[in-house]
């Protein structure tokens, strides 16, 4: 008995798969898809939902499976976290995450799209920000963000949208990290001139 009763909340929704429920019906309606029409749009991605399953899903009463995510995602055209995470009207929303509690929006989502830890600790935040983007993307991944930004600063156009934004995301980090405080301009230099390798010992 013991053990049924642990099998079943094993499978039991929680806020995660609540969310992924909400924002299946969400990105359907946004769509204009019957139930029936993604169902025939999996079925061919080769990943078969009937449509009774996503009625259910919707509901809360039937778990997503990874799988089954990745092809939902897939079939409207968005990224896994726009499935994974709430959809809120503020950045500074409460939401709640499985496993890891409430936080705001924004926190929420700089973690699904791979740019922060969930949470930190103040003791060991800069470990745990480099541990996330060691563990959290591969290598290239990381490089490429770098050598972006580079080599739009080289062109005639200057700093392209994706240079910007990782130049952005690096000075935020920065002064997050130390606190303290420098203009956008100069740290780019900076930045840029780091990522090349340039001033660095040997």
């Amino acid at each position: 008995m013991a053990e049924q009763q642990r099998g079943r909340r094993a499978i039991e929704v929680g806020p995660t798969g609540r969310t992924v429920a909400a924002n299946v019906a969400r990105l359907r309606e946004r769509r204009g898809l019957t139930t029936r029409q993604l169902s025939g749009m999996l079925e061919r991605a080769g990943r078969p939902i009937p449509a009774s399953g996503i009625t259910r899903m919707e509901k809360g009463e039937r778990v997503v499976t990874t799988d089954e995510l990745a092809a939902l995602a897939v079939a409207f055209g968005v990224s896994p976290s726009a499935l994974l995470l709430p959809l809120t009207n503020r950045h500074d929303e409460r939401v709640e995450i499985t496993g890891g509690g409430e936080v705001d929006a924004l926190r929420a989502w700089e973690w699904g799209i791979g740019r922060l830890p969930l949470k930190t600790n103040p003791e060991k935040e800069r470990t745990e920000l480099a541990e996330f983007s060691l563990y959290g993307m591969p290598q290239w991944l990381q490089d490429h963000v770098r050598f972006v930004a580079i080599g739009a600063l080289s062109g005639a156009g200057g700093l392209t949208d994706d240079a910007r934004q990782a130049i952005a995301e690096a000075h935020r980090r920065f002064e997050q990290e130390t606190g303290e405080s420098i203009d956008r301009e100069t740290f780019t230099r900076a930045w840029l001139r780091a990522a090349s390798g340039e001033g660095s010992d040997g």
